[in-house]
């Protein structure tokens, strides 16, 4: 039956083209305004710096150009970062280009959202609007075989009306542009922090306590079905855990805590990331990079594929 009724849900999922709802796992705020949804580890792959350099679009990767192509299209976006025009981009110029890039993205992402949801075009997005798009084919008069499957949307449906009354901020359940845009990326915004705290507890509190323990952190990104040894990088998140997330030394993080990971005062994604892709490049030790310096590190920045913001290299307009 089980069967039945995820395929049923595949079918009618296939028709909208927009069904899931926010709180998908996959898509849940997790690590606050990062800029990939990789892991930063440059000693596996650079995903994460491609992602951050380029922006966000799993579906767009460019495995078709060549090193020389890459390299060539590189050039040019280098051209546009070097804002002064003194032939050498600084630490601030890459932290400037990775904020346009990324708030195109965001920009991007809810202009096709308010085209899903506007159904009267009136340049706004309704409660009504969107829950009888997400939900209505859902949890109205489909009957699925499993009654789980229902209660859950029903779950996400109400976790989602309450992220929409948290971003809409004068509560006529009608939402602005900048409110529809807060509710699909609460992480944008600080007024929605309180909101991203409480999804995350949601998801990783197992045992209902309101707290997330060392077995529930690690659960949410490793579930290991069969009896084998933990893997090193699951070893070093427990280290993680303990020596920085769990701040108090209690054996669980509270609301402060999960805030301080996920959402911290103190850390910039962006500018670290900045500085980092300037000083694995720079050679010379000048504090900038020439263009040959980032030419020669291009697999750091782009790589032979860039799962986000692959237009970027693929555009073939002046804009470069």
């Amino acid at each position: 039956m089980k069967t039945l009724s995820a395929f049923l849900l595949l079918v009618i999922c296939a028709s909208w083209v927009m069904c899931k709802p926010t709180q998908e796992k996959k898509d849940r705020v997790h690590h606050g305004k990062d800029l990939s949804d990789h892991k930063h580890d440059d000693s596996n792959d650079f995903q994460y710096d491609h992602e951050a350099f380029l922006g966000k679009e799993e579906s767009k990767t460019f495995d078709q150009l060549t090193p020389e192509e890459s390299k060539e299209r590189l050039g040019k976006i280098v051209d546009k970062i070097d804002s002064d025009n003194d032939t050498y981009v600084t630490a601030s110029e890459i932290l400037a280009w990775i904020k346009i890039v990324h708030g195109r993205w965001v920009s991007e992402n809810v202009d096709k959202q308010m085209l899903l949801f506007d159904k009267n075009h009136d340049g706004s997005v309704a409660w009504e609007e969107y829950s009888n798009q997400t939900y209505g084919h859902l949890v109205g008069e489909v009957e699925f075989y499993d009654v789980h499957d229902k209660d859950t949307y029903r779950k996400m449906m109400k976790r989602d009306e309450r992220r929409f009354q948290h971003a809409n901020k004068d509560g006529d359940m009608i939402a602005t542009r900048e409110e529809f845009t807060a509710f699909l990326h609460p992480e944008e915004f600080d007024y929605m922090k309180d909101v991203v705290i409480t999804e995350t507890i949601e998801d990783m509190d197992k045992n209902g306590d309101g707290l997330v323990d060392v077995d529930e952190y690690i659960g949410d990104m490793y579930n290991s079905e069969v009896d084998e040894p933990e893997p090193d990088w699951v070893k070093t998140e427990r280290k993680q855990f303990l020596d920085f997330r769990d701040l108090n030394k209690d054996g669980k993080m509270d609301r402060d805590e999960i805030s301080q990971w996920i959402l911290p005062h103190d850390y910039n994604h962006a500018d670290m990331e900045s500085k980092h892709l300037l000083y694995e490049s720079d050679k010379d030790k000048d504090d900038k990079l020439s263009k040959a310096e980032v030419l020669d590190n291009w697999n750091m920045f782009v790589g032979s594929q860039a799962t986000n913001y692959g237009e970027d290299l693929t555009r073939r307009h002046d804009e470069f």
